[in-house]
């Protein structure tokens, strides 16, 4: 066989054997033949020879076998993204035909931060309605670290939080990148005025996110000293906004949750616009891939409107 020279084939799916890209897939997410073998509970040399019958079928080698398992050529690369595709297509067939019927019912339990603002979300909620009525939707509202621990957990299906670092149990999808500014209300001598050195307010009065907090704005503000001298604490961030308008002290907010008051003249940014805080907002669901219909269906009306404006 070789890579230069593919088989075309215009028979060809009506001849393949379609498990056998399944198992080209589980041979390449395993790492190996062996690997697979041992995962799906087979003997090595089926798995070769199923290998070795796709190859034929393509008419060009997939994999090359190393010294620590195996390599995808430029074919099996493409063939990869292809199988997925399909294993993807054939795992969504049941929730498809099930909402196409109209015979979807059921909960989404979702646990997101406070404060999240993102229109493609939003809508993605009121599409879901409207094509699935009766499938009940649950919102709650946590520190960015519960919503994580709640979705390990399974006590929710999906999840919209921050999150510094990678949790192998979970899938994280980009939804939006959001920025935090340092803000001050009215009654603030501040009030009209820029910051060049954050230093300079660390004798202010503060508003802290506790266990909300981003660990970037933690850093940022232990760096600098401010909050040394806290006068409010609220761990949901309209309730912080609301205390840092109200005069109780300065603190940081996402700037699209702050930009309302902002508006009204009752919130002044402190930070020049090149040094605000940013960072990925994500969401979030388990690996496990065995979800219920009605959050599959709710996953990839949201996956599909991210995806959508990322490309436009």
């Amino acid at each position: 066989m070789s890579d230069r020279i593919p088989l075309i084939d215009k028979k060809f799916a009506s001849r393949v054997d379609w498990n056998l890209m399944r198992t080209f897939v589980d041979i390449v997410r395993a790492g190996g033949i062996g690997a697979a073998a041992r995962t799906l509970n087979r003997q090595q040399p089926s798995i070769s020879a199923a290998l070795k019958r796709l190859e034929e079928h393509v008419g060009t080698t997939l994999l090359h076998r190393t010294a620590t398992g195996v390599e995808m050529t430029t074919a099996g690369k493409a063939m990869l993204a292809l199988c997925e595709d399909m294993l993807e297509s054939a795992r969504m067939m049941p929730h498809q035909i099930a909402q196409a019927t109209k015979r979807v019912e059921g909960f989404v339990r979702i646990q997101i931060v406070s404060g999240l603002v993102s229109p493609e979300f939003d809508e993605a909620i009121a599409s879901f309605h409207r094509r699935n009525p009766d499938i009940h939707i649950e919102i709650r509202v946590s520190p960015w670290r519960q919503v994580l621990d709640a979705l390990e957990q399974g006590e929710v299906e999906i999840g919209v939080s921050y999150d510094s670092s990678v949790r192998g149990s979970l899938m994280y999808e980009p939804l939006l990148v959001e920025r935090q500014q340092l803000y001050c209300s009215r009654s603030s001598p501040y009030f009209g005025h820029r910051i060049s050195r954050l230093s300079d307010l660390k004798d202010e009065r503060f508003v802290l996110t506790g266990e909300d907090e981003i660990e970037l704005i933690t850093h940022l503000r232990r760096r600098n000293r401010l909050g040394t001298r806290a006068s409010g604490l609220a761990e949901d961030i309209n309730e912080a906004k609301r205390m840092i308008t109200l005069g109780v002290g300065i603190g940081f907010l996402p700037i699209l949750a702050a930009e309302g008051e902002v508006a009204k003249g009752r919130l002044w940014p402190l930070l020049h616009a090149d040094v605000e805080p940013s960072y990925d907002i994500y969401l979030l669901a388990r690996t496990d891939p065995a979800r219920d219909t009605a959050t599959q269906l709710f996953w990839d009306e949201v996956f599909r409107r991210v995806r959508a404006l990322r490309r436009a």
